[in-house]
């Protein structure tokens, strides 16, 4: 399994602390924010990890993490040259991860729990699987008092019914977190995507896709989680490693 860290975005919500630097180098506890999902994938044993960010900040990333050595792992950098959207920056991924499965982590995304388990089941159903190449896909939910905030999964079983972006009246308590993991075919589902109204190519969109072919399921994901793209969100991400 290969691993993936998307890094983009303007930060716009964190403004003027993002105003000079990328969101993702931000502080988080005592280590810059994109740290911890660096170690949550090296932890988890995937030591092949892409770095996707825009060209205003890819020097400081790359001055930051270097080639991955200090981190036991190893670094391949791409840029998204323009906010084309989640999916749109997936995408750039493709001959990175090759016939692999991969795990996705949006870099603000701060949580507690180590993910080895999660990788663990993904691998197994692609092992499992008679479909090659793996035609998969796993989200890791989270339950939330606030879930109209987030992207709101209904589910039935293992599977997910449905995925609603920021609902009025949710129907679950479910948020999908941002971590991943898709099999190799998720490439070619990018590539049938048209822009949103927002001019992007969504992840929902992706996920919508693989919910339309019964190929997506689910895990609820333990410990803390939240992202940290707001000033409230970086303060509870901050509590969070404080209490580590």
């Amino acid at each position: 399994m290969k691993g993936i860290i998307l890094a983009g975005g303007t930060g716009s919500r964190l403004m003027p602390l993002t105003k000079v630097t990328n969101k993702h180098l931000l502080p988080v506890g005592n280590q810059p924010m994109i740290i911890h999902p660096v170690m949550k994938l090296v932890e988890a044993g995937i030591n092949e990890i892409m770095i996707i960010t825009g060209p205003e900040h890819m020097g400081s990333i790359v001055n930051l993490l270097g080639s991955g050595k200090d981190y036991k792992c190893r670094f391949t950098y791409r840029v998204q040259d323009e906010a084309g959207g989640i999916a749109q920056a997936l995408g750039l991924c493709e001959g990175f991860v090759g016939i692999n499965t991969c795990c996705v982590i949006l870099g603000d995304n701060i949580f507690t729990s180590p993910i080895s388990s999660y990788v663990h089941e993904f691998n197994m159903r692609h092992a499992c699987s008679s479909r090659h190449p793996f035609h998969g896909a796993m989200v890791l939910l989270k339950k939330v008092l606030d879930p109209g905030r987030y992207g709101v999964a209904e589910v039935s079983g293992t599977k997910i019914v449905s995925i609603e972006e920021k609902p009025k009246n949710p129907k679950s308590d479910l948020a999908v977190t941002g971590i991943y993991f898709y099999g190799s075919t998720v490439f070619e589902t990018i590539k049938t995507l048209h822009p949103s109204k927002r001019g992007e190519l969504e992840i929902t969109d992706v996920n919508n896709y693989f919910i339309s072919e019964h190929e997506m399921c689910w895990s609820e994901l333990s410990g803390e989680w939240t992202d940290a793209g707001t000033f409230q969100s970086l303060a509870v991400a901050n509590k969070m490693m404080e209490n580590l």
